[in-house]
């Protein structure tokens, strides 16, 4: 992600990578207070970061991936040969006696600690971890929900959510008997809903994705005072990164406008992009969702840069995308009923996480029994459960942020709603959630509250 436009900029890369080993010495003084006060992840940690670390240090200098990158980006601006060579070997130097040696730094660290890692999956399992994981839940949640609410609240949520999709399959004509996971493994696999494997597939699929963004923005301009100025654009996932970047991420525009923002769409796996889906990831990147947001906050002059830029949490950012996904199907946007349980597969994703976050860090559940009821409720595979439960144990609170934020979202807006009867507007209610930047919960909740106030009279 590194910016190589210049000769300048390539050499600031340069100089960060001599400054790698001492980051990593940082990391490792770090580790060491912890695992003074008994603070040492679980088993599966040590297996990865041990195995990856391995594969780093095992480069050679021009084999490896800092090298690698570099000299593509270098090609590809204005520099002579002379330049190009003294940047490389500089490079090479910084690999040598910075990048690979930091790298060790760790890797023997880990291998000496590895004897003393968690046998237990929580947070809960380490010294004041209940405390831990209640700021954790504040700081990702911008709430003071309980682990215990969170946890209700999750199991609520997946049973509506599973109800519902229960009674589109089976108005489809699927065997209502089965799990509800089950039936939506099966349909991710059915060739009706894949794209075939043509030479040109990414092509089509992109220009089916830009086709989606362009009736959103249609659309949405009901729903919203402006619309922002920067476009958003749809491009696939590089493939030096597509085989293991997420299904979809986005980029936000430059601040003067001169760069669009960027709708990544990863198209490595056929499989990974069923149709019924894909305007779930539309609606949550682009537009009304992350772009929307991002956009609109990035254009208000009325807010400080600090505030244009956003707070930082997840909360709202992650909470708005996920409302996005249910406002596009309030406004008609799912063409079908393949296309709302495509955003109600998302949803329940989102759910389930609640029950499993606060089942592994407060309930004190294994990463077995964590894996197990994820499986069960949303028919993932095997290897996709693993992933997504090994990033909540390492990772406490953070996947909280998403559901619990479009909920609170939903909860605003109900209160409007029910406080203003027919005086209420979806257009104020936007304008009083989005206007602000990217701010906890509890400031979105007073702005919402003013915007009530002012529009009883």
């Amino acid at each position: 992600m590194h910016p190589i436009r210049n000769l300048s900029e390539a050499n600031a890369l340069i100089d960060r990578a001599f400054q790698i080993k001492a980051v990593f010495e940082g990391t490792r003084e770090s580790l060491e207070r912890q695992a003074e006060i008994g603070i040492y992840p679980p088993d599966f940690v040590y297996d990865h970061v041990l195995e990856q670390l391995t594969n780093f240090i095992e480069y050679t200098d021009e084999e490896h991936p800092l090298f690698t990158q570099f000299d593509r980006k270098i090609q590809e601006i204005n520099l002579t040969d002379e330049d190009r060579r003294m940047l490389k070997d500089k490079l090479k130097n910084a690999i040598k006696t910075s990048v690979t040696p930091g790298f060790q730094l760790l890797l023997d660290f880990m291998t000496e600690k590895r004897i003393s890692a968690n046998k237990n999956d929580g947070v809960w399992s380490l010294p004041r971890g209940d405390d831990y994981y209640e700021l954790r839940i504040r700081e990702y949640t911008t709430t003071d929900y309980t682990p215990e609410q969170i946890h209700q609240m999750g199991l609520d949520e997946v049973n509506r959510i599973s109800k519902r999709m229960s009674e589109i399959l089976a108005d489809l004509g699927y065997d209502a008997n089965k799990n509800v996971g089950e039936i939506m493994n099966a349909l991710n696999e059915n060739p009706k809903f894949l794209y075939a494997d043509t030479p040109d597939r990414k092509e089509i699929v992109i220009s089916d994705y830009t086709e989606m963004v362009n009736e959103a923005i249609e659309v949405m301009t009901d729903y919203f005072y402006s619309m922002p100025k920067s476009p958003v654009i749809v491009k696939a996932v590089p493939e030096y990164s597509e085989k293991t970047a997420a299904g979809g991420y986005y980029q936000a525009p430059a601040l003067d406008g001169s760069r669009p923002g960027v709708f990544y769409a990863n198209l490595y796996d056929i499989k990974q992009t069923p149709t019924y889906s894909m305007r779930t990831l539309t609606y949550h990147e682009a537009t009304p969702g992350h772009h929307h947001q991002i956009a609109h906050s990035l254009e208000n002059e009325d807010l400080t840069l600090y505030r244009r830029f956003g707070y930082g949490t997840s909360a709202f950012s992650e909470g708005w995308a996920l409302y996005a996904e249910r406002l596009a199907l309030e406004a008609g946007l799912a063409e079908n009923p393949y296309d709302e349980l495509g955003i109600l597969q998302s949803e329940i994703f989102r759910a389930v996480r609640l029950v499993v976050d606060t089942g592994l860090h407060y309930k004190k559940w294994t990463r077995e029994e964590a894996m197990e009821y994820m499986k069960a409720i949303t028919g993932m595979s095997d290897t996709e459960v693993r992933v997504e439960i090994e990033r909540y144990i390492v990772w406490p609170g953070q996947a909280l942020s998403y559901k619990v934020g479009m909920i609170k979202i939903l909860e605003l807006r109900d209160k409007a709603k029910t406080l203003l009867g027919d005086k209420f507007n979806i257009k104020d209610f936007h304008s009083a959630v989005l206007d602000h930047g990217n701010p906890p919960l509890f400031v979105v909740e007073k702005m919402v509250n003013k915007m009530i106030e002012e529009a009883k009279f």
